[in-house]
């Protein structure tokens, strides 16, 4: 269904590419789903770097702050495209759940976008590598957390692998959660519609 060895290229090259490229999508089904969520984290990851940046202005925090809630609610809504995808590929070849599977703690898409943001955290961990101005303890420091980013990366990849498997097999349920966020909603968040009903 979902090659995790190709999935995990597909983070790591992306976000190199992206680095010095505008960031782009240069797949199709499936695959597409997985970028362009991918490439929200991206965006949401660079935007939170600003927000947090202790010299930029108030203005320039609250632009972030808005970039970042519309980011991260396309990231959702992008986690339940794959999500989407997974299922209509399982209805499309007739595979339904045995009776008795049961679900996991979390969906294929969730899974994936806990990788895509390994992905991202992996390659500013190794981008400190190059630094002339840290001294060895900071380079060494650094050396430890992307030896259990890389144990985190492997261990997710090959739970990934497992519940991809055994969802294709119907040993395993799948549906996709939808995250249903309430704060981007002007009718579903109090502070929103409450300042409406003022005016």
């Amino acid at each position: 269904m979902i090659d995790t060895v190709r999935l995990t290229q597909l983070h790591a090259e992306t976000v190199e590419r992206w680095h010095r490229e505008p960031v782009d999508c240069r797949y199709t089904g499936l695959w597409e789903a997985i970028c362009r969520q991918h490439g929200f984290n991206f965006l949401l990851w660079h935007e939170e770097d600003i927000a947090r940046s202790p010299d930029v202005g108030d203005a320039k925090i609250a632009g972030s702050k808005r970039a970042i809630d519309r980011y991260n609610q396309q990231r959702n809504d992008a986690i339940e495209k794959v999500d989407d995808w997974i299922t209509m590929d399982l209805e499309a070849r007739g595979i339904r759940p045995r009776e008795g599977a049961r679900l996991a703690t979390e969906t294929p898409g969730q899974a994936i976008d806990r990788l895509s943001i390994l992905a991202l955290r992996l390659y500013h961990l190794e981008e400190q590598l190059g630094r002339t101005d840290v001294s060895q303890e900071h380079r060494d420091g650094v050396l430890r957390k992307i030896a259990i980013c890389r144990l985190q990366q492997s261990d997710l990849t090959g739970a990934l692998g497992e519940l991809l498997t055994e969802i294709g097999e119907g040993t395993r349920r799948h549906r996709t959660y939808r995250q249903l966020k309430m704060y981007n909603d002007p009718a579903l968040n109090p502070y929103l519609y409450d300042r409406k009903q003022a005016a």
